[in-house]
């Protein structure tokens, strides 16, 4: 049998976190090493592996149920290669450092078990719709993989230059960056979803490490119903964009 398929066999590294191709990631499991990855994003695997609920303590329960933000994630043990994937969505692996990492929990594919991520308030006034008050917190050393819809960009941050990004486009940043949340827009249509500019809220990082920046904003879907009163209005709550779009992918 013949075909052009076949150009696109398993992918040998040494690595134990590599990318199979932009949209797929590989990672290798020795017997001690678990890792716990999005429920469900599974595509193949070799070997003797095992894939168990990750349990969720009261706190994080609690957490989750409050603000939105958390992770459903499954363990992955054993012995064998992993193949974890998500709605076509680009893969990208990450070291995270003493530093930490901030995230939104839509974007995790994947990390080490070694890894503690918690729920943390980012400092705003308001809700801001598609990216929310509230983010993860990862902290630890190990690796994470993080997914974007379409190639992303990496913008470093210094003392002598601070970075504004769209709030719906924000994809991660580094902890040790101070935020600020606040609206390009007038007084009179700050409530109103992006405004009259189609540019809306922003986040503006300061200090130094980095943030990373999707080619793509978090937009109802077509057709999306989108509801009534003052929170589909002001496009938050489970009526607004962020509750309509929750763990879904446009590009």
């Amino acid at each position: 049998m013949q075909s052009p398929i076949f150009a696109y066999n398993e992918q040998q590294t040494q690595d134990r976190w590599s990318l199979q191709n932009k949209q797929m990631l590989r990672v290798t499991l020795e017997g001690h090493d678990d890792i716990l990855a999005r429920k469900g994003t599974m595509v193949a695997y070799q070997g003797l592996v095992e894939f168990d609920a990750e349990y969720q303590s009261n706190d994080q329960s609690r957490a989750r149920a409050h603000t939105g933000e958390g992770l459903d994630l499954m363990r992955c043990h054993g012995q064998g290669t992993v193949y974890l994937a998500n709605l076509k969505q680009h893969v990208h692996v990450m070291e995270v450092e003493q530093d930490g990492l901030t995230v939104d929990s839509s974007y995790v594919l994947a990390m080490d078990s070694s890894l503690h991520h918690e729920v943390i308030a980012v400092d705003s006034l308001y809700g801001i719709s598609g990216s929310g008050k509230y983010q993860l917190n990862i902290t630890g050393r190990g690796k994470i993989a993080l997914m974007t819809s379409g190639m992303p960009l990496l913008m470093q941050v210094t003392p002598d230059k601070y970075v504004n990004c769209d709030a719906d486009a924000i994809v991660a940043w580094s902890t040790s960056l101070r935020v600020q949340m606040q609206a390009q827009t007038h007084s009179s249509g700050v409530w109103r979803r992006r405004g009259n500019t189609g540019e809306g809220w922003e986040l503006s990082f300061m200090g130094t490490g980095y943030a990373l920046v999707q080619p793509s904003e978090l937009l109802p879907p077509q057709n999306a119903q989108v509801g009534s009163g003052l929170s589909a209005q002001y496009g938050m709550g489970q009526q607004g964009a962020r509750g309509q779009n929750q763990g879904n992918v446009w590009s």
